[in-house]
């Protein structure tokens, strides 16, 4: 099995492969690669709908320069997340994790990097080095997940925006999905009320109405026995 970094020729199949529609499986097993270095791979690197070959392996030779320089002079990056290939690993799973559950590759990124950070909090600019993306991108992912209420935004002492998560922060998540499902219940009750209870849409709208408020009840009440523990 290949071992070390990936060639540009390996880089230019994971690319035709995307393009393809083939999923990270059946482009490792093409490479003879693990499918998480296939992973990994395309999530540093823009994700599959912005991964290109060229800049990939730029960007690969840049960070090996980077991780050079860092054994004479230790980077910022290396104060608040450790780095190695378990590591790296764990963050492109996680990182899966998150997308899988809905929500946009950027932001995932941000919030697994919020969550390996020791302290839980991280500057714009540390984001910005992490994830190897532009400052834009940054600006919008966190100003989106300020929005939902998963991140929150804080000055350090120089007065820099610090972006964190805390011991809270899944606890007001759960709570916020609670109030959504409070908000589809009154929609659901309101389109059994039109089409009347007694027609099968109507019956179909009515218990999904039920099943979304006991849903919504059980979580408020298991989160706030949580918190109380």
């Amino acid at each position: 099995m290949p071992g070390g970094r990936l060639t540009l020729q390996e880089r230019e199949c994971i690319a035709a492969g995307l393009a393809d529609g083939l999923g990270y499986t059946q482009i490792a097993r093409q490479l003879e690669r693990p499918a998480s270095t296939i992973s990994r791979e395309v999530t540093r690197n823009g994700g599959p709908g912005r991964y290109r070959a060229d800049r990939a392996h730029r960007a690969t030779a840049a960070r090996a320069r980077r991780s050079s320089a860092a054994a004479v002079q230790p980077s910022a990056s290396a104060e608040f997340m450790v780095d190695n290939d378990a590591v790296r690993e764990f963050a492109a799973h996680f990182t899966e994790l998150f997308v899988f559950d809905g929500m946009p590759r950027m932001q995932a990124r941000v919030m697994t990097c919020l969550h390996l950070a020791n302290s839980g909090s991280l500057t714009a600019a540390e984001l910005v080095r992490q994830l190897d993306v532009s400052p834009a991108s940054i600006s919008t992912a966190v100003g989106a997940l300020e929005q939902r209420d998963l991140i929150r935004r804080e000055r350090d002492s120089r007065r820099r925006d610090l972006y964190c998560i805390d011991d809270d922060t899944w606890y007001r998540t759960t709570l916020n999905l609670a109030r959504a499902a409070g908000v589809r219940v009154e929609a659901a009750r309101r389109g059994a009320e039109l089409l009347g209870v007694t027609t099968p849409a109507g019956a179909r709208l009515d218990e999904i109405s039920r099943y979304l408020d006991y849903l919504g009840t059980q979580m408020v009440q298991v989160v706030e026995r949580w918190h109380r523990s």
